[in-house]
């Protein structure tokens, strides 16, 4: 009988818990400043950042009034630029990219995030015909989020890969994102 009657206290508690949550989906896009940090080949004698994009879906599932989880699944372009004595070389990896982030509401309108990020290669761009980028990448990404309004909202994330990004040489990715979005 007691078994029965905790069973039944931890089913009311999860059903009060899972209808207090707020769910909320979104769109956004915004601009990458992607660089590689690492050993830059030998070939080349210098390596720079690249100005891309990313854009995707997001969901918020508020669990309380000042947290909140946040997945995303986004499209994210991410690489550098390398030189040799001659020319330069660019090179692009288009990423499916999913973000699970905890987020810290530190007033009512600006949040803390912070999470785990999986990266799937799905393109690769480059110059010099070398396809060498390993096509699952695991990293971290940590920013603030602004609330402008109840459905419009702006952010400022920093990634950091946490494995390689090439097969053939030591480096990894590195992005910062600024991004808007609308939440329905």
């Amino acid at each position: 009988m007691k078994k029965l009657i905790l069973i039944a206290i931890m089913l009311f508690s999860i059903t009060t818990v899972l209808q207090a949550q707020s769910i909320r989906f979104g769109v956004k896009a915004g601009a990458n400043f992607a660089n590689q940090n690492g050993d830059t080949p030998p070939e080349f004698e210098s390596k720079e950042s690249i100005t891309s994009y990313h854009a995707g879906l997001l969901a918020e599932v508020k669990l309380f009034d000042s947290f909140a989880i946040q997945p995303e699944l986004l499209y994210s372009t991410q690489g550098a630029t390398y030189k040799d004595a001659v020319e330069e070389f660019k090179n692009e990896l288009g990423y499916l990219s999913i973000p699970v982030l905890a987020k810290f509401y530190l007033s009512k309108s600006l949040s803390l995030e912070l999470g785990p990020q999986a990266s799937f290669l799905l393109s690769e761009k480059n110059d010099f015909d070398v396809e060498d980028a390993e096509t699952f990448e695991f990293g971290v990404v940590g920013g603030l989020g602004l609330n402008i309004t109840k459905n419009l909202f702006v952010q400022a994330r920093y990634g950091l890969g946490l494995t390689e990004a090439s097969k053939n040489a030591d480096i990894k990715n590195s992005t910062i994102q600024l991004s808007a979005g609308i939440m329905f």
